[in-house]
């Protein structure tokens, strides 16, 4: 089984912010493969379901938006892999990264936190050697603005290089159930232009 966990704040207040395009990003990914309806479970809400790898061979996927706020969603994540027994390779996390540009994407496994709380609480509870799906949201210029930004919601600008990176990313999916990330990674950049466009010319910002 994969586990797809998406970061975010709960509740409608922070749906549209920038720290929450990891739910919007799993949220797609599960109206894309036809996941059934989310329910309350392991502190957050689940969502089940299957994605088929390229050569057709379905994997089972859970998909875990955690509700403990950003900052533990250690929390969540820690308590469904140990229900499950799944291992740590098996999990992968969306979410914001602001030292990527606006629409760019990156994978990686493993490392250090780079300074996000929720890769660090998940990190504290599961250990380093889980998969990162990082969505570019820009950084705003200083550290001291960092919160502000990452709470702000995306303008409607934005929405012509969101939308379509995470439309990308739920229909790459394959790929990454599959377990072959970095051509997940060039695939989401090949159907989301923004994702290797220069930097410069995106929208965005604020």
């Amino acid at each position: 089984m994969l586990l797809i966990a998406g970061l975010g704040n709960p509740g409608q207040t922070y749906a549209r912010n920038r720290h929450n395009i990891g739910f919007m990003a799993v949220d797609e990914i599960a109206r894309r493969w036809d996941f059934n309806p989310f329910r309350a479970r392991f502190r957050g809400f689940v969502s089940e379901g299957a994605i088929p790898t390229p050569a057709g061979e379905p994997v089972k996927v859970l998909i875990l938006k955690p509700q403990t706020f950003y900052n533990e969603a250690g929390r969540a994540v820690g308590e469904a892999l140990k229900f499950f027994k799944i291992d740590p390779a098996d999990l992968v996390v969306f979410y914001d990264e602001i030292d990527l540009a606006p629409g760019r994407f990156r994978m990686k496994a493993g490392g250090g936190a780079a300074g996000n709380n929720g890769v660090r609480s998940i990190v504290s509870q599961v250990g380093p050697y889980f998969r990162r799906a990082r969505l570019g949201t820009g950084h705003p210029g200083d550290k001291e603005l960092v919160q502000g930004h990452v709470l702000s919601d995306f303008h409607k600008a934005d929405l012509k290089w969101v939308e379509p990176l995470i439309q990308a990313a739920a229909d790459a999916a394959p790929l990454l159930a599959a377990g072959e990330d970095e051509k997940y990674q060039t695939e989401v950049m090949r159907l989301a232009p923004a994702a290797k466009a220069d930097p410069r010319k995106l929208a965005g910002g604020g």
